[in-house]
């Protein structure tokens, strides 16, 4: 008679081991979705949710407890639109965009080309144009405060100014602007110097024997090699920008005569002040659609003047 094999202690251990193999394999195919897990409960406790619900709270009426209390509809968005305050905070927030992040890229771009060429004196600048990335967001603001004071700042003193800076309403978001620049230098120069020191030696060589002057070889050869973290700093400084709030809280409080009151303070105000959490997520929404409309434009130079390889 033939053995069918149920007795046979090979057997057995072959099917134990294919058994074993095969769970294995399971266990390796699931490793990763689990290590995923905490991934996705951070996002959706902590992203997806409250975008969720703010976009929920923009077209409902909400009650001081923040419970929806009704639909809205669009009302709260025409209503957000007629009134002076808003318009005042919209335009605030695309003047602190347009005129901070290019002028921060561009001292960032000077301060990385000024420390590029390794010197006896290298570490002592660059732990100078590193050191505010040291200091924290606040106590930057209260070093402005003392510096820019009408009566005490050393900023008056030293260019014999007669300027009130922020208790004038025009000079208040000009002063702001100056604290937001200086907040994005220290990180935006490490990664463009870095970049910068990463072309290639021969390259500049190259160029030199050819008779390229500086700026040739700046704009044809550096530049372009360094355009993706160029992209990069674009995009951040812009999101940075356009969600400015902290320094208006601690320095201005969106005053003198909401000169400094930008989208992000009047969601906070209107949100955190006056429980209106209604308008507060009205204006949040505003503000993620400008924000995305400024990354949608940054992607559209990307594909134009970015570089890769």
């Amino acid at each position: 008679m033939e053995s069918n094999g149920q007795g046979n202690p090979s057997v057995t251990i072959r099917r134990s081991s294919k058994v074993e193999k095969t769970k294995k394999k399971r266990r390796f195919k699931l490793r990763p979705y689990l290590l995923l897990i905490p991934i996705f409960v951070f996002a959706i406790g902590f992203i997806y949710y409250p975008f969720i619900k703010t976009m929920l709270h923009s077209v409902s009426t909400v009650n001081f407890k923040g419970e929806i209390t009704g639909f809205a509809g669009l009302s709260n968005f025409k209503y957000l639109f007629t009134r002076k305050d808003f318009i005042t905070a919209l335009l605030n927030s695309l003047k602190l965009t347009v005129m901070t992040v290019p002028l921060t890229l561009l001292l960032c771009v000077v301060m990385a080309l000024l420390a590029n060429n390794k010197r006896k004196l290298s570490p002592i600048y660059e732990t100078m144009f590193t050191l505010p990335m040291a200091v924290s967001m606040s106590a930057k603001a209260m070093i402005f405060r003392v510096m820019l004071h009408p009566t005490v700042g050393i900023v008056n003193h030293i260019f014999n100014l007669d300027v009130g800076w922020f208790l004038d309403e025009k000079t208040a978001l000009i002063g702001i602007m100056i604290l937001v620049v200086w907040m994005g230098l220290s990180f935006n120069f490490m990664l463009l110097l870095s970049a910068f020191r990463s072309v290639p030696d021969q390259l500049i060589e190259s160029a030199k024997i050819d008779g390229a002057g500086y700026f040739t070889r700046l704009f044809k050869i550096q530049l372009p090699l360094v355009s993706p973290t160029l992209f990069y700093i674009l995009c951040t400084d812009m999101v940075l920008a356009m969600l400015t709030s902290g320094p208006i809280i601690l320095l201005t409080h969106g005053g003198p005569s909401r000169a400094t009151t930008t989208l992000i303070y009047m969601m906070y105000a209107s949100g955190y002040g006056s429980s209106n959490y209604s308008m507060a997520a009205c204006i949040s929404i505003i503000a993620f659609v400008l924000t995305f409309a400024f990354m949608i434009l940054a992607f559209v130079f990307e594909r134009k003047k970015v570089h890769y390889e």
